[in-house]
């Protein structure tokens, strides 16, 4: 039986891989993450910049990997102004300790989600 990922939201990380868009090669980075029903939102600080980015937005399969679970998904740069909001207040809630501390990673961070196949 498949794991609900929600059961997994409070994890501190996630482990995204894309593949390399140069090299085609797995590429894995450990990343923040929040979790809205079967979406996983992401934030790119170094936004379209980050390897990461570019190669989900060559290729957007990409597999996620939380507390040893595993699963697919199509990842896109988020384009839609609610949902932007939303992954930004899932992010910074999940995570500010002291409360404007991520303010301008809030801002100005690329936020990516990540529909999972379940």
């Amino acid at each position: 039986m498949a794991v609900d990922p929600r059961s997994l939201t409070d994890e501190d990380f996630c482990y995204l891989t894309t593949v390399g868009r140069v090299t085609g090669r797995p590429h894995e980075i450990e990343i923040w993450f929040a979790l809205e029903d079967q979406t996983l939102y992401m934030l790119s600080g170094g936004r379209d910049r980050s390897d990461w980015v570019k190669n989900l937005r060559r290729n957007p399969a990409v597999a996620v990997r939380i507390d040893g679970e595993h699963f697919d998904g199509r990842a896109r740069v988020v384009l839609d102004d609610a949902e932007d909001c939303l992954a930004r207040r899932l992010l910074v809630e999940k995570y500010e300790r002291e409360p404007g501390r991520l303010a301008n990673w809030r801002r100005t961070a690329l936020p990516v989600a990540v529909d999972l196949t379940i």
